[in-house]
């Protein structure tokens, strides 16, 4: 069966069989568009619901969402297991470890939008209910040198995920608790940090100088791939999860400098990730 869309005026008027539409009224409150992403559909459940596919696990509600991989693998040295998180492109270990005496479960949210966010959903349906990712991003500003902490505020939505879970709109909030979370921890230990936009992008090799540009004066302060599908997330699913980043390569000048983010920071890094389960505590 299908949903029909024909084109009438300004808008579109939609030709449903009976059943379908007698069945399932939610399709009539789906939005019709000339693109297909911004084709909004406000429905709750969707053929494939974490809830129905997978089943609550005995993990923590508390969680920290890592990409360091270097980091991970230390902690997982005397972490209790709580299963894994299966793809095409293997099985990912979650680890729960405690944290001034509570439980924290920490796993690896993939890399890009549409895998953090399936991430995401998989540990919600788990049992996590307060997360913290914490990750690496590419500096927009000269200011933002190499190992600089940045809170996002907001996100500009140039990525195709969180349009499935949000109305279309330019940019999605981080959610105020987790970002008092986050500045509460790095002011107690005494980590300077910046507050500003984050660019979500899909297209790791299509970050042209215009729009980089454009990003800038939006108030971007970095560019990474995840956020702006954390927060659509969190926000549909009625959830905490906020995000810290740190500012590893530079794309403020001429060209870009890769300043050896990853390895050179390997200390930071690891820093990092304690400084989001203290923040994830907070929630």
């Amino acid at each position: 069966m299908h949903v029909l869309r024909q084109k009438s005026g300004e808008g579109f008027d939609e030709l449903c069989h009976h059943d379908i539409a007698t069945s399932h009224p939610e399709f009539i409150a789906m939005h019709s568009h000339d693109y297909p992403i911004f084709e909004h559909d406000p429905s709750r459940e969707a053929m494939l619901e974490p809830t129905k596919i997978w089943k609550p696990r005995d993990i923590p509600e508390r969680v920290v969402l890592c990409f360091f991989q270097e980091a991970l693998a230390k902690v997982g040295k005397d972490a209790r297991s709580g299963g894994h998180l299966r793809s095409e492109v293997g099985r990912f270990p979650i680890h729960i470890i405690d944290v001034k005496g509570e439980p924290v479960a920490v796993a690896h949210p993939g890399v890009g939008a549409p895998y953090a966010a399936a991430v995401l959903e998989e540990m919600i349906a788990f049992g996590g209910r307060k997360f913290i990712a914490v990750g690496s991003a590419g500096g927009l500003v000269r200011e933002m040198t190499a190992g600089h902490v940045v809170i996002p505020t907001h996100a500009i939505r140039d990525e195709g995920t969180s349009y499935h879970y949000l109305p279309a709109a330019r940019e999605v909030p981080q959610q105020s608790a987790p970002i008092e979370a986050i500045k509460a921890t790095l002011a107690a230990h005494d980590v300077p940090y910046a507050l500003g936009k984050t660019w979500t992008t899909d297209g790791i090799y299509r970050e042209t100088p215009a729009r980089i540009a454009r990003r800038r004066e939006e108030g971007c302060l970095t560019v990474e791939m995840e956020a702006a599908a954390f927060f659509a997330v969190a926000e549909f699913r009625g959830v905490a999860c906020g995000q810290m980043l740190y500012v590893g390569d530079d794309l403020s000048g001429e060209a870009w400098d890769m300043r050896d983010f990853i390895h050179g920071q390997a200390s930071l890094r690891e820093r990092l990730f304690w400084l989001a389960a203290d923040a994830v505590l907070r929630l």
